[in-house]
């Protein structure tokens, strides 16, 4: 595995983006594949699932916003 990874050519990307910001732009990505994955599997409708896939990542962000604010509030 790891030949194969060493393989693989490095290039620089097209854009000017830092790559630490890179790894927020995939997990986001990722989030969105795996929510509208799991509301397929759950409900066998693509339409439904799309809209449960781009709703929830939304509101999870809004709700991380007001999770992470009263942990620091907290003083723990």
């Amino acid at each position: 595995m790891t030949e194969i990874l060493q393989s693989i050519p490095r290039t620089p990307l097209p854009f000017d983006l830092p790559v630490r910001a890179l790894k927020p732009v995939t997990y986001g990505v990722m989030h969105l594949i795996v929510a509208i994955s799991v509301a397929y599997a759950l409900t066998q409708n693509w339409k439904a699932a799309l809209a449960i896939g781009l709703i929830e990542p939304a509101v999870q962000t809004f709700a991380y916003a007001f999770h992470e604010r009263a942990w620091s509030r907290s003083g723990v």
